[in-house]
């Protein structure tokens, strides 16, 4: 059996591009069961959850036990971004996605053993439009690729271009700083791209964490 994948994502996201599958609205749920299947075809373990439940009565404490049992044996986060995934008149700490990345990212012990932090691959959905540039800008003329990071949630947004050797690796084009490598602890990669070439992202992320005292990596929110 392969590596077990657990998926973080916003499940009734419907900004998102609609899948010929779907004969409803589709939203970002629909994106994680066929995920569920092309990571079944590569022999991953899927472990993803849906997030439907509110969090508005529940403990710190509970939600630390629920999260701690869902990710403790996967060893890889797959976090789907979508444009609407961040309720921004809500707090980070009362969303369901920045608790799943914060446990994804810490060392747990449980039932007398332990995990390492997870390697973690941002895959990001193209939108209603079929476009991904809510997220993500090719700049064709410097051959380079802008972020929108502040859209993500915090713990997202600050474990990119963390590493903390970056500014040792840049080139300039056209009054622009550009990173080069492996800047970010939590790369991203469009939809088309990694249903693609699957193994290969997924990979990159693993690889990626070998690396991670290479990172200034934050996993607390």
């Amino acid at each position: 059996m392969g590596k077990a994948i657990f998926v973080s994502y916003k499940y009734s996201d419907s900004k998102v591009f609609q899948l010929r599958s779907v004969s409803g609205t589709t939203t970002a749920r629909d994106y994680v069961d066929k995920l569920a299947g092309l990571l079944e075809q590569e022999d991953y373990l899927y472990k993803g959850e849906d997030d439907g439940e509110s969090m508005a009565t529940l403990k710190d404490s509970t939600i630390a036990s629920k999260l701690g049992d869902k990710i403790f044996r996967s060893s890889v986060t797959i976090v789907l971004i979508s444009k609407g995934m961040k309720d921004v008149t809500v707090a980070d700490t009362d969303q369901w996605m920045p608790w799943e990345i914060s446990y994804s990212l810490k060392e747990q012990s449980r039932e007398g053993g332990n995990s390492k932090t997870n390697a973690v691959l941002a895959v990001v959905l193209p939108d209603e439009n079929a476009s991904y540039s809510y997220y993500i800008t090719q700049n064709p003329l410097c051959n380079s690729i802008t972020y929108n990071t502040n859209m993500l949630f915090d713990i997202l947004r600050l474990n990119m271009f963390n590493h903390k050797k970056k500014e040792e690796n840049i080139r300039h084009c056209n009054g622009q700083k550009i990173y080069q490598g492996s800047p970010s602890y939590i790369p991203s990669v469009k939809w088309e791209n990694f249903e693609n070439n699957i193994d290969y992202y997924i990979n990159l992320a693993v690889l990626t964490r070998q690396n991670i005292n290479e990172y200034e990596v934050i996993k607390s929110i």
